[in-house]
């Protein structure tokens, strides 16, 4: 199977194994099977539960308040000891690894979508397993993503993943609580989610975890909407990552009807454009026939007053759009910037975003390489 982008969800349930404490054996074996993955050319990213138990366990479990400073106050210790406990046992297979803390306003304001998500691509670049966890320490309720399942899906999203994996207690989706009815039976895949899906979850089902099976369909949705399928499986499979990226059929698989590439060309599309980059002949043939990315040097002007992370339209020497895309730049930078090769750019800003105004892969084709000039 070709190398994928394969975003890992464990939560707080799983990382103790149902005990009061983290599980360093458990941790060790998943570890493990990241490694692996690594080894067979798959990127991964790790969302973790678990800094607000690795809290409670390095202070022997106080009793305190349950209030928000209490439970913020659990996590700013635990997060801490949890990385300290992945950085030791990735280093056991020689990985390194980077921590990002997010909120839900990393990942709704434009800005710090992209620092996020260049931040992510060049951990991956550099083969560094990025390792990912709200930043509950600072985080209010107004900007909380509020559990792990669903940044998960935004993660994913952000980075255009091939797949999520949630994995919990359970074997997937059942037809009925497995739990408390013996008849229930095992969901192998979920073409569309709707309110008789939903129906179908139950609660969290520890006192630890945030997330039950309802926020794990959230997320699957969320995924699929971005043209991401998700798979619920269970922790406890031996070799269960493994297994699920050669293809077996494992848990509950939630697939999507479109691509992720289809799936940023209608966002893209739809979005209120908020400037117009003018190109060259030479670099509106590239765009057009060869799907390339925009550099400095194929810009002749802009327009408009738009920032780093604004939705434009890419228009040729006769005024005819041509593309859409998301600047890597705003319109300050690009005017210093035009006609420029991309490798200046970082002499005259003294900072670079990448070589790329807009890159590709954050660029739909408006018009047809085949289309005539109007």
């Amino acid at each position: 199977m070709k190398p994928m982008k394969i975003v890992v969800k464990v939560g707080t349930s799983t990382l103790t194994q149902g005990s009061q404490k983290l599980s360093r054996k458990y941790m060790l074996e998943l570890a493990r099977q990241i490694a692996e993955l690594h080894a067979r050319g798959h990127q991964v990213i790790l969302v973790t539960s678990g800094a607000i138990a690795a809290g409670r366990e390095l202070l022997r479990h106080p009793t305190v308040e349950r209030s928000l400073p209490a439970k913020q106050m659990f996590s700013a210790i635990g997060q801490v000891q949890l990385m300290h406990i992945w950085i030791n046992l990735f280093s056991l297979f020689e990985i390194h690894v980077g921590q990002l803390l997010l909120t839900r306003d990393d990942l709704s304001q434009r800005k710090r979508y992209l620092n996020a998500r260049d931040t992510l691509n060049c951990l991956l670049h550099h083969k560094i397993l990025p390792i990912i966890n709200e930043n509950d320490s600072v985080a209010t309720k107004e900007i909380r993503v509020g559990d792990n399942d669903n940044l998960g899906a935004l993660v994913s999203n952000l980075i255009a993943a091939d797949l999520l994996i949630l994995l919990t207690d359970q074997q997937g989706l059942y037809t009925a609580d497995p739990r408390t009815n013996p008849n229930a039976e095992l969901i192998p895949v979920v073409t569309h989610i709707d309110e008789s899906i939903f129906a179908l979850a139950g609660g969290s089902s520890t006192s630890l975890g945030t997330g039950g099976m309802t926020t794990k369909i959230e997320a699957a949705q969320k995924a699929c909407q971005c043209g991401i399928p998700t798979l619920i499986a269970s922790s406890a499979l031996p070799n269960v990552l493994i297994d699920i990226s050669e293809g077996k059929q494992i848990g509950t698989l939630f697939l999507t009807s479109i691509t992720p590439q289809e799936s940023r060309k209608r966002w893209l599309l739809a979005e209120k454009k908020q400037g117009v980059i003018h190109v060259d002949e030479g670099a509106a043939t590239k765009i057009l026939h060869h799907g390339a990315s925009l550099l400095p040097s194929g810009i002749t002007k802009t327009t408009s007053n738009f920032e780093r992370g604004a939705i434009v339209h890419i228009v040729d020497p006769s005024d005819q759009p041509i593309a859409v895309g998301i600047t890597n730049y705003g319109h300050e930078e690009i005017q210093r910037l035009i006609g420029m090769h991309s490798t200046k750019i970082e002499d005259i800003l003294e900072y670079s975003y990448g070589p790329e105004i807009v890159h590709r892969t954050n660029m739909t084709r408006i018009k047809s390489p085949q289309e005539p000039k109007q």
